[in-house]
């Protein structure tokens, strides 16, 4: 009878694409989209708390529409250097489009076109989430250094 201590364990794998580390632009990326994300999810609360009566509530989200949009073109900045850097397009077209709708949400709210300002703000709200997680489950590895004529492996 066999038991667990006489099985041998088994190889370490070689490292897969997938498994390599997130590297500092990644990172930042990634701590900005949870700011981004943590800061989206106060404007409903700011707007019900003003629905309830409490008139106050509505400079808190002002305040808040301007740290949202703030936080988003910050994730915006670090998405585009995570394109630049690491050749990932994808983080910075998703970002440009939640931006863009955040953009028009800011403006929407100002003017006060309830009509557009409260379904896109439930749109921004998923898609942020969406590509929060996204960016969270993928790997963003530093960039290699590029090789030159005369390296060896």
């Amino acid at each position: 009878m066999a038991i667990a201590a006489d099985r041998t364990p088994p190889e370490p794998r070689a490292r897969s694409a997938a498994g390599e580390r997130t590297g500092p632009a990644g990172r930042t990326l990634r701590a900005l989209a949870a700011a981004h994300t943590a800061a989206v999810f106060g404007q409903p609360v700011f707007a019900g708390v003003y629905l309830s009566g409490d008139y106050d509530a509505l400079s808190w989200h002002a305040a808040g529409a301007n740290a949202v949009t703030s936080l988003g073109y910050l994730q915006l900045i670090a998405a585009l250097v995570v394109w630049i850097r690491l050749r990932r397009g994808w983080p910075a077209a998703a970002t440009l489009a939640v931006v863009a709708a955040e953009t028009v949400q800011y403006f929407a709210g100002r003017d006060g076109a309830l009509w557009l300002h409260l379904p896109l703000g439930v749109a921004t709200i998923a898609a942020t989430v969406v590509l929060t997680i996204a960016l969270w489950s993928t790997p963003l590895p530093a960039r290699r250094p590029a090789r030159r004529e005369g390296d060896r492996d």
